[in-house]
């Protein structure tokens, strides 16, 4: 498969039009080892026998077989007994799946609820759950499954989110219940779930006597509420545990699909759930493997964000699901409103003011002045020449005017109007360096007529968004779903974000990953070198030196994206590059000479996620390889700061200078994420450094240059400690650091542990590559300007609300993710949670409207602003605080069903 033409192999495939299945053997390890193993596969084994296929459509790999051990008599290769059985068993059922008609099919739909609470169920990345669930049982039924449609969104939540729900006590309605002697007399591995929860039935959905599982059944399709990961109400766990196990509800949940419901096919329902985040191996699982336990022999298909590569391989290589890639929202320019408007023209009225107009001038200049105090543009500015401090004020205005944000979320199937698609030709042209393509060619190409092209015009470039513009204005992501429910194959597709991937489109297909051996890419590694360059640059306009040592947080998604921009960032301010074998493939890491990189090597403390980890071994082996060559440089201290620090290190610890120059670290095996998150979220932290704790006890395992991991949290402290700086970058148009909890969580995270080490706050970074070049900014720079531009901007908020409480929700994550970055950073301005309060809160009609959608949601933002007034992040008036209180006590009336003293 190493060698083979993707392009050909996707043709033939299509015309057998059935399921790709990648089955396969241990090549490299015995069958003894890998069941032994936390990692699974090993990297070389990933690539070939899962990575490689995936480029063709495989999904569901599987091990079936290998060397049973490693001394001579166990050398022939052999089944895996058990392995051979689930992958009959799925095969089976993949089967079955295409005979069986489909007024007769039964089709389980997990949609997913954390934070687990009324408000938040129906979650997913920029997808309109429940719009777009009417849409695909619109589409079922008209295809022939048996559906009880019905009659309107409203309806649908209705009946999945409230129903009995009161009766019984739940978050959401209440299908059916398991007794608790059911649960014990068939759940499997029952002492696994109650080694980690406590005796059956445990704590979460249940009455004590049953468990509840929830959601509702329309006709043979039933919309389950997965549960939550458990950790609600003991937060402290999450300090603690290496990995965990499903709660009883949650397995129970699962179980009650396959041997209750029957179900023929699994589809969960957007980006993302907790199944694939279950313990278990990175890859190649095992029937110790806790998602494949909860599968089973189900076949699984995954409706996922187009623009997630590297959460959608995990789904795919974790839980056996084929995805169906569905489209993230339009992108639109922030524009002004409001103050910035008035502003921008008092700043155009002064521009074209004629010399000598100096009274005329200053008034204008004082309302300027004045305009931006309003609007708290000044912080920083105070000692700015008049001149100088209306460039920078224009400046901050124009970035904020042409800042892209998304627009609304997504529903499925739906096409993109034509302003829409006027506006995304447009940006896609832009992000193609086709500047020069007229605005009058991508109205004709929107609205079906001939473009015509001129002679400097690139044809492919045409020919490009007269593609996109097809596939844009006829979604085929219902039919990518009713094919996978058929059991057909689902070509495969890139995945990334649409502006710089053209090609991902059409949607609803089978999300792809990557190949592992050209990463870095070229292109990445000579951008990775002007991006790490920006950076320094930064740095050293604030403090006026170059750091010694950076702490970088590395994701799978944005290296993906990017063919390994990051990685190659890491690897330039180290002053190493990829080595290439006589394939050109990545194998290695080589140092650039001091006399050609024309500065100091840069400590570089690199923190990759759990998915980096998992996706991208041999890329981490690599990293650790060039902090270990630069430690080891022959070369003088003052412009090698690795081997500075790792020999000062091993010196005191009295180790190895290989141990001391360790600068890879992660999450333990089959664990993912920080925990800062659900911590911050749970409101129950108190002292800071139980933030830093947490961080560091889940991110302490070291990678060596071998690809082995191992636990070192005094060294992680140690280095740490030595960190002038940290940073992380932003890839995606889509998210901002304020709209997803996993940037505070890794970034604010590891912030938090650097300022327990160091003793002092260090300076935060953006490093923001979503237009043009790129730019750094401080990560207070960086909350002003996604406050100003979404949080605060009617046309970025009003996109949010067309879709009801689900908008609501997002608005709501806003503020709750803003406060992580005040937990972990203090680098939140305190006028944030003022206009947040006024916008949101303190206006009546907005309060109401907002109420009215999902009064849950709302509760919990007007509460996340108290609590952040009590955290001494802002500190309202009197006046203010009172108001936040009464509409905190007036939501909690609303959401127990108490009416207001109106309608008394």
């Amino acid at each position: 498969p190493a060698y083979s033409d993707a392009a050909a192999a996707v043709e033939t495939l299509s015309k057998l039009n059935v399921p790709y299945v990648s089955a396969h053997v241990t090549e490299f390890q015995s069958l003894d080892k890998w069941e032994a193993s936390d990692q699974g596969l090993m990297p070389i084994e990933a690539t070939v026998m899962v990575a490689i296929p995936e480029l063709d459509g495989a999904t569901g790999s599987i091990v079936f077989g290998g060397r049973p051990g490693d001394d001579q008599e166990s050398r022939r290769m052999t089944v895996h007994k058990e392995r051979v059985a689930t992958l009959v068993s799925r095969i089976a059922k993949l089967v079955a799946l295409r005979k069986k008609a489909k007024a007769e099919r039964k089709i389980a739909i997990p949609i997913f609820n954390f934070p687990p609470n009324a408000g938040n169920t129906g979650t997913a990345a920029f997808l309109s759950v429940f719009e777009s669930l009417l849409a695909t049982l619109k589409k079922m039924k008209a295809e022939g499954y048996t559906v009880d449609l019905p009659d309107s969104v409203e309806d649908l939540k209705t009946k999945i989110t409230e129903g009995n729900a009161s009766e019984y006590g739940t978050l959401a309605n209440v299908h059916d219940t398991i007794s608790c002697d059911d649960h014990v007399r068939n759940q499997p591995n029952l002492n696994e779930i109650e080694n980690h929860w406590g005796p059956a039935p445990g704590k979460d959905n249940t009455d004590g006597r049953e468990l509840f599982i929830l959601g509702h059944q329309f006709g043979n399709v039933l919309v389950m509420v997965q549960p939550g990961f458990g950790y609600e109400g003991d937060p402290m766990r999450l300090l603690f545990e290496k990995g965990f196990a499903p709660t009883h509800a949650f397995a129970a949940s699962y179980r009650y699909l396959k041997d209750c419901f029957r179900a023929d096919a699994l589809l969960h329902f957007g980006t993302h759930g907790a199944l694939e985040f279950m313990p278990g191996k990175q890859c190649g699982m095992s029937e110790a493997c806790w998602p494949d336990r909860l599968i089973g022999d189900m076949p699984n298909f995954y409706f996922y964000a187009s623009n997630n590569p590297s959460e959608a391989t995990i789904a795919k290589r974790r839980s056996a699901a084929t995805m169906i890639s569905y489209l993230t929202p339009s992108v639109t320019q922030a524009g002004l409103y409001k103050g910035l408007a008035e502003l921008k023209a008092s700043l155009d009225r002064l521009r074209k003011l004629e010399p000598g107009n100096d009274a005329e001038y200053q008034d204008i200049l004082d309302l300027v002045k004045v305009h931006a105090e309003q609007l708290d543009l000044l912080d920083g500015l105070e000692t700015l020449s008049d001149d100088a401090l209306v460039n920078a004020i224009r400046t901050s205005v124009i970035e904020m005017e042409y800042e892209l944000i998304p627009h609304g979320l997504h529903v499925a199937g739906q096409p993109m109007s034509e302003e829409e698609r006027m506006e995304m030709l447009t940006l896609i042209a832009s992000s193609e360096d086709g500047e020069n393509i007229k605005p009058s060619l991508i109205e004709a190409i929107v609205k079906g007529k001939k473009p015509i092209i001129a002679t400097d015009d690139s044809v492919e470039l045409v020919d490009k968004l007269v593609d996109a513009n097809r596939h844009l204005s006829d979604n085929r992501e219902l039919d990518g779903i009713l094919a996978a429910l058929d059991g057909q194959y689902i070509k495969p597709t890139p995945s990334g974000d649409l502006l710089r991937s053209p090609d991902l489109l059409p949607t609803g297909r089978n999300i792809h990953g990557f190949d592992p051996f050209q990463i870095p890419s070229q292109f990445a590694v000579t951008d990775g070198a002007r991006q790490a360059a920006r950076v320094l640059e930064r740095h050293l306009e604030t403090d006026g030196k170059l750091p010694e040592s950076i702490a970088l947080v590395l994701w799978g998604t944005d290296n993906l994206k990017s063919e390994g921009g990051p990685i190659a960032q890491a690897l330039a301010l180290i002053g190493a590059r990829p080595r290439r074998d006589s394939y050109g493939r990545v194998a290695g890491a080589e140092l650039i000479s001091l006399s050609d990189l024309k500065r100091p090597r840069i400590d570089v403390i690199m923190t990759l996620s759990g998915i980096f980890r998992d996706l991208l071994p041999l890329q981490a082996k690599i990293l650790a390889e060039a902090s270990y060559l630069a430690a080891v440089a022959d070369e003088p201290l003052e412009q090698n700061y690795i081997r500075k620090h790792a020999l000062a290190h091993a010196e005191k610890e009295k180790c190895e200078l290989e141990e001391a120059a360790y600068r890879v670290f992660s999450n333990a095996e089959g664990a993912y994420g920080s925990n800062v998150n659900y911590l911050i979220s749970s409101s129950a932290w108190s002292a800071e450094d139980e933030i830093a704790d947490t961080y560091t006890s889940r991110k302490c395992f070291a990678i060596s240059r071998k690809g082995k991991t191992e636990k070192r949290p005094e060294l992680l402290d140690g280095v740490l400690g030595q960190v002038d700086m940290a940073y992380q970058n932003l890839d995606s148009i889509e998210l901002g650091v304020t709209t997803i909890d996993h940037y505070f969580d890794t970034l604010g995270g590891i912030s938090k542990a650097i300022k327990k080490a160091k003793g002092k706050e260090i300076s935060v970074y953006i490093s923001d590559q979503t237009q043009g070049e790129g730019k750094v900014r401080t990560l207070g720079e960086q909350v002003n300007l996604e406050t100003r531009t979404r949080s605060l901007n009617p046309k970025w908020f009003e996109g949010m609300l067309k879709h009801g409480s689900e908008g609501v929700r997002h608005l709501e994550s806003q503020v709750t993710n803003t406060m992580g970055w005040s937990a972990t950073t203090g680098q939140v301005s305190p006028w944030v949670y003022k206009k947040l309060s006024e916008t949101y809160v303190l206006d009546e009609d907005m309060r109401k409207r907002l109420a009215d959608l999902n009064p849950a949601a709302s509760s919990r933002m007007v509460n996340r602003l108290i609590e952040a007034s009590e955290r001494h992040y802002w500190e309202p008036d009197v006046e203010t605080l009172d108001a936040l209180h009464n509409a905190s006590e007036e939501l909690e009336d609303r959401i127990e069903g108490i009416p207001s003293g109106e309608e008394i």
